[in-house]
């Protein structure tokens, strides 16, 4: 898939299913289960690597999981996070972007809104798509009380709806919405003409993402309202994550509990 075909989701009201994925075995059963979109994201500083937030997760080490994934991928759009400090400014950000590119994703992603304008702008300059990255943000947070629902109160939900118009203007092809309530997710994902992909953000954007090691009930711990044990009555990797495609696509995941 390509990253121009987004749109065409949009333009379908098909929703758009993603998974995360960190090495070969699990991409390419992902993959062929029928996943649309696969992020390596920088989440496996929390989940591979066993840190308390994502802020540790080095360039190199992006660079190597996406080459792992990207290897065995046939079908999904593969994007990658820039991790923490890899895109401070458009020269660095430019060189770090083709280094994901180079390993094999078709798109990059990157948290912020109008702060990071010259950077998309760059990016989007040399043809480097981008997803971009709103609401709560894991490459701000430190501490575990960081995680805290975005966009409640009138003046960060305005900032959250103009930065999404903003980027969208700029060319970026997507946009994350984490941790926001349903209503604002909605609004935003109305206003735009590029998909809305949220986690813990509602049914109504045009996709859903979740950390495949949470989705798979690996994850150990208390787990967020917005992820769901798709191994429950279901035997085998392969047949969660088929439910787990359905239940987007068919609009019964999220629902209302598991929405803020």
């Amino acid at each position: 898939m390509r990253h121009a075909d987004l749109k065409q989701f949009k333009q379908s009201g098909e929703k758009i299913t993603c998974l995360t994925a960190y090495d070969a075995s699990l991409a390419k059963l992902i993959d062929r289960c029928g996943v649309d979109l696969i992020l390596v994201g920088d989440s496996l500083g929390m989940v591979v690597q066993g840190d308390a937030n994502t802020c540790s997760v080095t360039m190199s080490e992006m660079v190597y999981h996406t080459k792992a994934v990207t290897k065995v991928c046939k079908r999904a759009l593969v994007v990658a996070d820039l991790p923490f400090q890899s895109y401070e400014e458009p020269l660095s950000a430019l060189e770090n972007a083709k280094l994901l590119i180079n390993a094999g994703a078709q798109m990059v992603k990157l948290e912020g809104g109008a702060e990071r304008q010259e950077i998309v702008e760059a990016l989007i300059k040399n043809d480097i798509p981008i997803c971009a990255h709103l609401g709560l943000q894991p490459q701000k947070v430190k501490e575990v009380s960081d995680y805290k629902i975005q966009g409640r109160d009138q003046n960060s939900a305005k900032r959250i709806v103009e930065d999404a118009l903003l980027l969208e203007s700029l060319g970026v092809s997507a946009v994350v919405l984490e941790c926001v309530p349903s209503s604002l997710a909605s609004l935003v994902s109305e206003q735009l003409s590029i998909p809305t992909i949220g986690i813990g953000a509602g049914k109504d954007c045009d996709g859903q993402v979740l950390v495949c090691f949470d989705m798979l009930g690996i994850t150990q711990g208390k787990l967020p309202r917005f992820v769901r044990d798709f191994t429950v009555g279901n035997q085998g990797v392969s047949r969660a994550i088929k439910a787990f495609v359905e239940a987007v696509k068919n609009q019964s995941f999220p629902s209302e509990e598991e929405s803020y």
